[in-house]
């Protein structure tokens, strides 16, 4: 029915733009020729009878038939210009572009589109997004098959220090603080398995006072490692880290995901546009939400849906600095079975591996700002100074940036 319906109203609409064209032209308006060669010839009758009832005499009369007369001739060699009337060449092009418009179309239909598709009510699509969901792969299965992510070549002697860590972790794996650094270090390499296993193992230890934050965490090194797919492994995570914290932003977001994967947009759709109203508008997940959330919207029964303008981000005059993965002293002492120097190369290492990737491959404000608050930390206060001057001519012209940098100098003490 829904087919017949729009062929018929292309009916229509190809109908009503053809009458126009098909209309000859003498159909359409009469020529100005033909209505005044009517007008003068009524005159010339009219001269006779006003000659008859001796209205006027037979000069005023021979008078009136010459000037008359003219006005006839002037009048029949318009009309012959115009010639007769005939379809016009130009309405026959133009119908014949309607056609091939039309003719393509349809094939353009029958080649891309699914003219044989059934209808697909609401109960068989949410039939099918619930097949969707329990035919997903396992975590086993995901990770196999997830491609490995490109990240940039590691510094040689960063990778040796991350292998000491790993020593350590396998010499003390009850150590709460080595795991944490170990899961950090495992994704920053690329190795999203080893990561989302020394999470798992953390949020095991910690058991109970594991937080919402931890097991957001591990939902995410799941669905990473899975290649984006959201398992039943990664569920269970974001389920947890839900029920400790159910406001929790990471966590919602991922269940929002969870929905739009398995083809439920109408679940997700609330979710996400919460999570888009509340910010703030750095947040990692703010982002993808506002690039996809119109059309989210569509599919989910609210075309109506404008969403919210994108508020500043910080506090004027005191913006904090988001967190992100970077270079950590404290975090990097905490790893017990290193030595002092050992953990100071480590550090160094790192430092040096985010300046040398900023200088070669550019960056985001907030990974400028974490290089400017770290050189400090390993006693270069002084090119902490240089960074930021190189930070500022970087980002001239963007108060947003600007603000999340001098916010970096302020905790630096380089004002």
């Amino acid at each position: 029915m829904f087919w017949i319906i729009c062929a018929a109203l292309a009916g229509v609409v190809a109908l009503a733009i053809a009458a126009p064209l098909l209309r000859r032209q003498g159909e359409a308006a009469e020529p100005a020729a033909a209505y005044d060669l009517r007008i003068y010839r009524d005159q010339l009758r009219e001269v006779e009878r006003d000659l008859e009832r001796g209205v006027i005499d037979a000069a005023d009369a021979e008078r009136l038939r010459v000037e008359i007369g003219r006005k006839v001739l002037a009048a029949d060699r318009a009309l012959e210009r115009a010639g007769s009337t005939r379809r016009s060449a130009g309405g026959w092009a133009a119908l014949a572009l309607l056609a091939a418009l039309l003719g393509g179309a349809f094939l353009t239909y029958q080649r891309l589109g699914q003219p044989d598709s059934p209808d697909a009510p609401i109960a068989q699509r949410i039939a099918q997004a619930q097949a969707l969901y329990d035919s997903r792969p396992s975590q086993a299965d995901a990770e196999a098959q997830a491609p490995r992510p490109a990240r940039p070549e590691p510094d040689a002697e960063y990778v040796a220090l991350i292998e000491r860590l790993r020593e350590a972790v396998q010499k003390n794996p009850n150590d709460p603080r080595g795991l944490e650094l170990l899961a950090e270090h495992e994704e920053r390499l690329g190795n999203l398995v080893a990561a989302k296993d020394a999470q798992r193992r953390l949020v095991a230890l910690r058991g109970d006072k594991a937080s919402a934050e931890d097991l957001a965490r591990l939902a995410g090194l799941t669905i990473e490692a899975a290649g984006g797919i959201i398992t039943r492994d990664g569920e269970e995570a974001v389920a947890q880290a839900l029920a400790r914290d159910a406001r929790n932003p990471q966590a919602r977001f991922m269940a929002g995901l969870l929905h739009l994967q398995n083809g439920r947009p109408d679940q997700a759709f609330p979710v996400w546009a919460r999570l888009l109203a509340e910010g703030p508008e750095n947040a990692p997940w703010i982002a993808p939400i506002r690039g996809s959330i119109q059309d989210l919207a569509w599919f989910a029964g609210h075309p109506d849906y404008t969403p919210p303008e994108p508020a500043a981000v910080g506090t004027p005059g005191m913006p904090s600095l988001p967190a992100m993965p970077g270079p950590d002293a404290d975090a990097m002492a905490a790893a017990e079975e290193m030595t002092a120097e050992e953990r100071q190369q480590m550090v160094e290492g790192m430092v040096k591996g985010l300046e040398t990737r900023l200088a070669t491959q550019g960056g985001t404000p907030e990974e400028w700002a974490r290089l400017i608050s770290s050189l400090p930390v390993i006693g270069q206060k002084d090119h902490a100074a240089d960074i930021l001057a190189e930070a500022r001519r970087q980002f001239a012209g963007n108060a947003q940036a600007l603000e999340v940098i001098e916010a970096a100098a302020k905790q630096a003490s380089l004002e």
